[in-house]
């Protein structure tokens, strides 16, 4: 039995660590305002902003993301409104994460210091769907990692809440539906993980979440049809066409047109070669001009190539996906959207100290989604000896879920960027300290009964 000064001494500590989680978050939020503020403004951000001032909800970005700016920007109109509500979901997942952690150890502070690093840190200012829904998942989950220190209805609320989350963020990123239901499984049960009932729960949730999308964009927020998918659709005929030599698109296209598209046009990062660069911006100018894009057209033209030429399609998609994972692809965003000579805040110091010191780190492979992809892989394992226990559910269905939407763009991506991983990275260097410190105690058992 502890004497008195046994628990003094350990409730002394315990706000030693609590101050010190506190100190170190207040520090990151100071930093990231210091540094972004009002937000990083992009092109794909401009776009959903410029719908949100026409009252119009397409569905070529997210209809719920232009929808969330609506409602939120009132209270800081412009970039600043969905900046600070990023910041705000960073922080506090940080935050719940950390002080969670300090009930049993000192590794807590490494939470807050880990979310400044800047595989982290470099994209929480700028404006893309892609960290919105990062930061989204990452509250979902430090939502119910606290709250199981609470009561039954606490934790039944989080888990309430962390659901909406979730599929908040499948709707700002329908290609995260393969991830989700290995979040959703920590969701259901993070008191401790087993394979059975997360392999029940997987096809149901994932029919799920496939019928939400349509059901929000189309029924919910009646957003118009822009056929993102047919992105995709070029990207691939394009892909095809480069392996076979042969043209798979359904146009015709004069014997110059066909060489470029044989030999100059393949691009192995993004399908913005065929949409608006020089000298093959002449791809969607033909199918826009002429109403394929958006048609069945399309649908038929990559069903017949994908199953005449399966060689040449994974070859591509293989391709694309090596250059996703190690190539040198864009991290941060510092064009104007004005003027994309110029850099974003060019007159910010701590802005432009940020950008050299991401492209100093750059040649060290760490905004490489390949590091991050093989990392949650990792974790993944290492946690797999502690499925049964809370910390074990945490990162398995954390870094889980961000190893399987990594590779779920092998058969969707289009573009390269760093940003499709950065659910990855935010992933890894969350679940990291929560694999590695001492098991938190079990104050609420709902969860083993649910």
């Amino acid at each position: 039995m502890r004497s008195a000064a046994d628990a003094a001494i350990t409730t002394q500590t315990l706000r030693h660590r609590v101050a010190t989680v506190l100190l170190l978050c207040a520090i990151g939020v100071a930093l990231t305002l210091v540094v972004f503020h009002p937000g990083i403004m992009t092109f794909d951000a401009a776009y959903v902003y410029a719908d949100v001032a026409k009252h119009f909800r397409g569905d070529w970005q997210s209809p719920v993301m232009t929808s969330l700016w609506q409602l939120i920007d009132p209270l800081a109109p412009g970039s600043a409104s969905m900046f600070l509500f990023m910041v705000s979901l960073y922080w506090f997942a940080v935050l719940l994460i950390g002080l969670t952690l300090a009930r049993n150890s000192w590794l807590a502070v490494a939470v807050p210091i880990l979310a400044v690093t800047p595989p982290a840190f470099c994209l929480i200012g700028v404006i893309w769907r892609d960290v919105l829904f990062a930061v989204v998942w990452l509250f979902a989950a430090a939502l119910v990692f606290a709250a199981r220190a609470g009561g039954k209805w606490i934790l039944r609320a989080a888990q309430v809440a962390a659901l909406g989350l979730l599929a908040f963020g499948v709707l700002l990123r329908p290609n995260a539906v393969p991830a989700a239901p290995l979040l959703a499984a920590y969701v259901f049960w993070p008191a401790g993980w087993t394979l059975k009932r997360s392999a029940i729960l997987y096809p149901f949730a994932f029919a799920a979440f496939v019928a939400l999308v349509p059901l929000v964009y189309y029924g919910a927020l009646d957003a118009k049809r822009q056929h993102p998918l047919h992105s995709l659709f070029v990207f691939d005929l394009g892909g095809i066409t480069y392996f076979t030599g042969e043209n798979q698109f359904p146009a015709t296209w004069t014997p110059e047109q066909t060489a470029l598209l044989t030999d100059r046009c393949y691009p192995t990062d993004k399908w913005d070669t065929y949409w608006f660069l020089e000298p093959c911006r002449f791809v969607m100018a033909r199918l826009e001009g002429e109403k394929i894009f958006g048609s069945d057209a399309m649908l038929e033209a990559w069903s017949k190539s994908v199953s005449r030429y399966p060689l040449a399609y994974l070859e591509h998609r293989a391709t694309f996906m090596w250059r996703f994972l190690t190539g040198d692809n864009l991290v941060m965003w510092t064009e104007d959207i004005q003027d994309r000579g110029k850099r974003v805040l060019p007159d910010r110091a701590a802005f432009t100290a940020l950008v050299a010191l991401q492209e100093a780190l750059t040649p060290f492979w760490l905004f490489k989604p390949a590091v991050w992809l093989l990392l949650s892989l990792l974790l993944c394992a290492l946690a797999w000896r502690r499925h049964a226990t809370a910390s074990g559910a945490f990162v398995l269905g954390v870094s889980g879920s961000a190893a399987v939407y990594v590779a779920s763009y092998f058969a969707v991506g289009v573009a390269s960027d760093y940003r499709y991983a950065y659910w990855a990275a935010v992933a890894v260097l969350c679940s990291a300290p929560v694999l590695v410190a001492p098991e938190t105690a079990n104050t609420s058992n709902v969860s083993d009964r649910a």
